[in-house]
């Protein structure tokens, strides 16, 4: 009978130990050889193979770096007005004046000596530029001209807070040609630039049913000072 092929065996007295001594050795030297040299670290990686200081972001978490400490500015107030990006003051607009127009002096029979006046009944301060560009009458064919001299700072704007007045004085007639009437008075304002308009023509209440203009007609700047503004028409 045939002894079946996964049955091993028996070796002879004495030989056993020796095969299996030889064996232990042969494995010993084996994992010898495999082991890594003492100058490739006590870890077995080479130093290319650690990993560095930096770990990887775990799941779901974003690899690139943490944001600093300072973040983008938050969109500011509105460009111009105080609070915003410059903190700076925006041209007065109709929007944020009230107007009104009144002889001087209030008892005078003729109305040739008018005093402009606008009240910032906005929320924040606003500038005047220059001098208003005034229009007497629907059919007025050009604005008022400028007493040139009247500026009481030249090159900067009037700056009024929010409950508080400027003045412009207003010269309706002096020259004594072509006179017309007017029952209107408009009046435009002027943004940094001369010239330019910050706002739409204002309607002025008309301190008199009518008024008789000619091309004498004058106008100061802007100013805080109604008496200073004056003092530059009253003696036309």
């Amino acid at each position: 009978m045939n002894t079946p092929a996964c049955q091993h065996r028996k070796s002879p007295r004495g030989w056993k130990p020796y095969a299996v001594g030889a064996a232990v050795v042969a494995a010993l030297l084996a994992s010898t050889a495999c082991e890594p040299a003492a100058s490739d670290g006590a870890d077995g990686a080479k130093p290319s193979d650690r990993p560095s200081a930096t770990t990887s972001a775990k799941p779901g978490e974003t690899a690139s770096a943490k944001p600093s400490g300072t973040t983008s500015p938050k969109p500011g107030g509105t460009p111009g007005k105080p609070g915003g990006n410059g903190g700076t003051v925006s041209a007065c607009t109709a929007d944020d004046l009230a107007v009104s127009a009144e002889k001087e002096p209030a008892d005078s029979k003729e109305a040739r000596h008018l005093l402009i006046t606008v009240q910032n009944v906005g929320d924040e301060k606003c500038d005047l530029y220059h001098y208003p560009l005034v229009r007497l009458g629907a059919d007025a064919r050009t604005t008022v001209p400028v007493i040139k001299d009247s500026d009481p700072d030249p090159g900067k704007p009037v700056t009024i807070a929010p409950g508080e007045e400027a003045y412009a004085a207003l010269l309706v007639s002096g020259g004594a040609r072509d006179e017309y009437e007017a029952k209107s008075i408009s009046l435009t304002l002027q943004g940094h630039k001369p010239g330019s308009r910050a706002s739409k023509p204002m309607d002025v209440p008309m301190p008199v049913t009518t008024l008789y203009a000619d091309d004498g007609q004058l106008v100061t700047y802007w100013t805080t000072a109604e008496g200073a503004a004056l003092d530059f028409i009253m003696s036309k």
